[in-house]
């Protein structure tokens, strides 16, 4: 049987090859190989009209008009051409002019062209047939140019015709040809033929008649198409080329013109072929040695392939010796297996390519033998532990164990996991100690397994360093815990730390404490001495607080300039308020910053369990809260949490969601306070002071809601709002005759947030109201802003004819230089100086002051706060014109203001008639 067994060896592969369909992409490479050993040219008998890119470029885009078509017909019927072939679609009409130019000319022509028909797929798997139209076809002869793409997607095979709807169409080449036949299979394409050596000419130049061009095409067969790479039309052929259609269509033509129409020997030779090298085989097998009969084989293979070259170039035929290859292929192999000895070969490579493997592990591998005595030990294990491999081999594995010398307890050693029945399994990782050459004690990580050899089992161990791991993993959970930059507990771990205290605080010890701390002017420091300063600051703040806090507290830094200490209840010898004021006392003498001593002071906010909080949220949440109601208060101190703080804070945010609701529900209005002339009390204005109609609560008192609304994101908002709604009214006030200069208080957020000269312009052009009629009051705040802006816009705002007015004047700290910096044209003296100027010379002295200054600077003066005609008099005496107040008039609705201020002329006494 195994004198047989390289025959049926054969048989079986061929058997494969077959069912698999490998031969196939073999037959196609050997016959594409040869075309290109056997190149030669075309005969030069069909020359290509070329649609190419110079035709294109010159004539313009594709389709062309068809009388271009018709042009050339008759361009190449002077020429003498023997056959026209149009490759150009002529299935659909076009211009009927040019349709019938076209069709003039294939009526001259007699018939000689040839216009193409094709199918093509549709959808849902059905086929169009594209032929030319009638008026064409009854003057032309109709050739099918449908060519089969094979699955590899290369076009090898040609038809000689194709029937269409019942009726048979010769193909383009066969035609041009005049060799078809109703019963031709397609023949294979002579790809030795080279596509360059086909004439090509430019359409243009044929259409323009050139007469060199023209000479070339005499009694030539023609084929018209496009070459363009726009154009596409292009199809693979053997090789590695890609040609266009018109290209193809002329290798077909040259093919049959040449008799190179190439068909495959019949299976039977293959067979016949495939007996004679079984049967050469057979009687040689053991005759000859394994290098002759090789020899032999290759011998055989040229020999059939010369044959089919042979064949393939005088005969039209192509032998396909696929079949031949592979069996001398599988005939080779039988007599390599013949010749190896598999189990030492198996052998050999499993033992180099283990060698291969250890060596090159960044791992230390270590093998023993069933003594423990090492065997194996790779550069891994002696960039692990010192030791090079001649000082190991056949020493003691536990010699690289730690404790392994003493005997101490707890020493790991091999033998306590190789004994039988005990051996880790291989997927278990375990970690000892290992000692190093120096003597250096490490972590080690090892993964144990066992074989049985050829005469004893044998271990095996992939060792591991993983000391560095180690201190990574400890420095990856340090970072985790503590800030990076001061070294104190992150806010993780306070958080863990509180919520221990927390549930310890249940116990008599009693409660866990905690002082959110934040540093007061730090971002001036950041910006005057820069980031790195205020890194020293920070880590310097983290030293001092850890020192006061002492061992049983964690110091932790929250964020930014924000700090925490947390403190158990049982650890605490002195009040909440004691720890609280040493605290902020040892922050009382300068800090040691680099080579600089700096002050810094903290203000703490105070969160006491279970009071300030009872999970680590709330007391951090509370926490923070006193912190902010600490800095706001008083700077440097602290602040205990208490429940009306947040309670304050809930009704602020409750009111700020309010008010963004009123805004939506329009529930505010203006309310207009008169401004008269304190000799007669004549109306000269109002000012118009926002009022808020609350649906449940009724008008509530703008002391209670301004406040968050000025500094809310809301602000900007409802200042626009005062702005229009005022210009408003005062311009409806205009058109009825009554012109009232209206008053209207500007918001820091006004300027803060976009251009107010601009906002006011718009509002102006909008309302249409007279520039004259409007005031705009500014307090200082708005003042201290950014000056060079703030300077800009009522320079700008001056300019549009509207007046600006100093509020509140001599409250704050403003400087005077603003009165002569700033374009202002009054000042309003603050209800605070007025009051009590009957009675406190301190205050007429103020205000006596202020008149006097503004009527030297030429700025007008308004007194506000004028509750009595006493006042109103005394004011009038030392100066000043205009004033506001009770006496004259309240805060009232437009149309109270309008019944009471604008019903009478314009001169009665205003605080006549509110009396």
């Amino acid at each position: 049987m195994k004198q047989y067994r390289p025959h049926i060896l054969v048989v079986l592969a061929l058997a494969a090859v077959l069912l698999s369909g490998w031969h196939g992409a073999l037959r196609n490479a050997l016959t594409d190989s040869r075309f290109a050993w056997q190149a030669h040219n075309a005969t030069g008998d069909v020359v290509i009209v070329a649609i190419d890119a110079n035709s294109i470029e010159k004539i313009g885009v594709w389709p062309w008009p068809r009388r271009l078509h018709a042009e050339l017909l008759r361009r190449l019927q002077s020429a003498g051409v023997r056959d026209i072939a149009f490759d150009i679609d002529f299935s659909t009409p076009s211009e009927a002019s040019s349709d019938q130019g076209l069709v003039k000319a294939l009526a001259d022509g007699g018939g000689s062209v040839v216009l193409p028909s094709f199918k093509q797929p549709g959808s849902n798997a059905t086929v169009h047939i594209n032929r030319p139209l009638k008026q064409f076809a009854v003057h032309s002869w109709s050739a099918i140019v449908n060519v089969a793409v094979e699955p590899d997607g290369l076009v090898r095979r040609y038809p000689f015709g194709e029937k269409l709807e019942g009726q048979f169409v010769p193909s383009m080449a066969a035609v041009l040809a005049g060799q078809y036949s109703e019963r031709g299979a397609p023949f294979l394409i002579d790809f030795g033929i080279s596509a360059a050596s086909i004439p090509k000419v430019s359409y243009i130049d044929v259409l323009r008649g050139d007469p060199a061009t023209l000479e070339k095409l005499a009694d030539k067969k023609i084929i018209i198409g496009g070459t363009a790479l726009e154009l596409g039309d292009r199809f693979s052929i053997p090789n590695g080329r890609i040609v266009s259609g018109p290209i193809l269509q002329a290798l077909a033509t040259e093919s049959l013109l040449q008799n190179r129409t190439l068909y495959a020997t019949s299976d039977t030779v293959t067979l016949v072929g495939l007996c004679v090298i079984a049967l050469i085989m057979m009687i040689t097998w053991r005759r000859l040695g394994a290098s002759r009969r090789v020899l032999l084989l290759a011998g055989m293979a040229g020999s059939v392939e010369m044959i089919a070259i042979l064949l393939q170039a005088k005969m039209p035929l192509v032998l396909d010796t696929s079949l031949f290859h592979i069996a001398i292929a599988v005939y080779l192999a039988a007599i390599a297996l013949d010749e190896i000895d598999f189990r030492d070969l198996v052998s050999r490579i499993a033992e180099n390519r283990f060698q291969r493997i250890a060596m090159s592990l960044g791992d230390g591998l270590v093998c023993t033998d069933s003594h423990y005595l090492i065997t194996v030990w790779n550069a891994g294990a002696t960039s692990i532990f010192g030791y090079e491999r001649a000082e190991m081999i056949g020493r003691p594995f536990d010699m690289i164990c730690a404790g392994s010398g003493e005997g101490g307890a707890g020493a790991f050693s091999i033998r306590d996991k190789g004994h039988a029945g005990s051996l880790v399994p291989a997927d278990t990782v375990t970690e000892f100690e290992g000692r190093r050459k120096n003597g250096e004690i490490f972590a080690v990580e090892a993964c144990f397994s066992a074989w049985q050899g050829a005469d004893e089992v044998q271990f095996g161990v992939v060792l591991r360093d993983i000391s560095v791991r180690k201190l990574e993993a400890e420095r990856i959970r340090y970072l985790a815990e503590h800030d990076s930059l001061t070294g104190v507990a992150n806010r993780n771990t306070l958080h863990a730390r509180l919520d221990a205290m927390i549930a310890a605080a249940a116990e008599p010890a009693g409660a866990a404490v905690l002082l959110v701390l934040g540093l007061d002017g730090f971002q001036q420091i950041n910006d005057m001495l820069g980031h790195a300063f205020g890194d020293l600051v920070l880590r310097a703040v983290a030293e001092q607080l850890s020192s006061e806090a002492g061992d049983e507290a964690i110091v932790a830094r929250l964020s930014g300039d924000e700090f925490a200490i947390a403190v158990p209840g049982g650890a605490r010898s002195e009040t909440v308020a004691q720890f609280c004021e040493r605290v902020a006392v040892a922050f009382d003498s300068p800090l040691s910053i680099g080579t600089r001593l700096h002050r810094v002071k903290v203000s703490i906010g105070v969160a006491v369990h279970p009071e300030g909080g009872r999970t680590a949220d709330e007391l951090l949440g509370n926490g923070h809260l006193a912190l902010c109601r600490a800095k706001s208060a008083r700077r440097g101190g602290y602040m205990m949490f208490e429940n009306t703080i947040r309670q304050e804070l809930e009704a602020r945010l409750q009111l700020e969601a309010e008010l963004a609701l009123a805004i939506e529900r329009e529930e505010f209005e203006l309310f207009y306070q008169p401004q008269v002339r304190l000799i007669d009390g004549g109306l000269i204005g109002a000012e118009a002071l926002i009022r808020w109609r609350h649906p449940e609560r009724g008008l509530v008192s703008p002391a209670e809601f301004m406040p968050v609304v000025n500094t809310s994101s809301i602000s900007e908002r409802i200042a626009a709002w005062v702005l229009d709604t005022a210009c408003r009214q005062a311009r409806a006030w205009e058109l009825a005759g009554r012109g009232v200069r209206v008053s209207v208080n500007l918001s820091p957020s006004q300027l803060q947030s976009g251009d107010l000269a601009d906002a006011v312009a718009k509002v102006l052009a909008v309302t249409e109201l007279s520039p004259s009629l409007l005031e705009l009051e500014l307090t200082e705040d708005i003042l201290l802003l950014d000056e060079k802006r703030v300077l800009d816009a009522f320079f700008r705002i001056r300019e549009l004819g509207v007046r600006t007015v100093f509020d509140d004047f001599g409250t704050g700290y403003a400087s005077l230089s603003y009165l002569k910096k700033f374009p202002l044209d009054g000042l309003k003296i603050d209800r605070s100086f007025v009051f009590d100027l009957l009675t406190d010379p301190d205050d007429a002295a103020i205000v006596g002051s202020t008149i006097r200054l503004s009527r030297q600077l030429g700025l007008s003066v308004i007194a506000e706060g004028i509750e009595n005609r006493a006042t109103a008099d005394l004011l009038l005496r030392m100066g000043c014109e205009e004033g506001q107040g009770y006496c004259f008039g309240r805060p009232m609705p437009v149309p109270a203001f309008e019944a009471q201020f604008l019903a009478a002329p314009e001169t009665e006494p205003a605080a006549g008639a509110a009396a």
